[in-house]
């Protein structure tokens, strides 16, 4: 299933990012999305930002998913985030995976100056891997990553 998010931000592709990589930043959003248990990191290696988030949420999904899932899932989102070009839009390859199972957000993320604001755009497939039922699962997985996505921008607005 294709996902495509798109969010604005009232400030330069720098200070976004600035912002989406401090390491405080991430730990006090995994905070206000009621995270039971999570781990941020932040690596840089050259030009390279590595954002790696392992939360463990309550599950906020049907009852016939929270049968396969459980009441809580473990997620992890991996944002290999390049250099800023000479405008300092930023692409970054993202992977969003719910631990023991079969489903996965495999996409990209990027800033890109719009005026005196950033948009931030997250594109990419989400795939459940599960005979029959996977389709039906596939529009709640993405759901979930948006609303968490969402939660996390309108937070980040007032941070900037």
């Amino acid at each position: 299933m294709k996902f495509t998010e798109r969010f604005e931000y009232p400030a330069d592709p720098q200070q976004v990012f600035g912002l989406i990589s401090d390491l405080a930043f991430r730990e006090e959003s995994c905070e206000r999305q009621g995270a039971r248990d999570y781990t941020v990191t932040v690596e840089s290696q050259g030009d390279t930002t590595t954002v790696t988030i392992v939360r463990t949420m309550e599950s906020d999904m049907p009852d016939f998913i929270k049968k396969l899932t459980g009441d809580a899932v473990t997620v992890t989102q991996v944002e290999k985030w390049g250099p800023a070009d000479a405008a300092g839009s930023r692409t970054a390859e993202v992977s969003v995976d719910i631990h023991g199972q079969p489903a996965r957000m495999q996409g990209t993320s990027t800033l890109a100056a719009h005026g005196a604001a950033t948009t931030m755009s997250v594109d990419g497939d989400v795939k459940v891997s599960i005979p029959l039922i996977g389709r039906r699962i596939e529009p709640e997985v993405a759901k979930a990553i948006s609303a968490s996505l969402k939660d996390e921008v309108e937070y980040g607005k007032t941070r900037l």
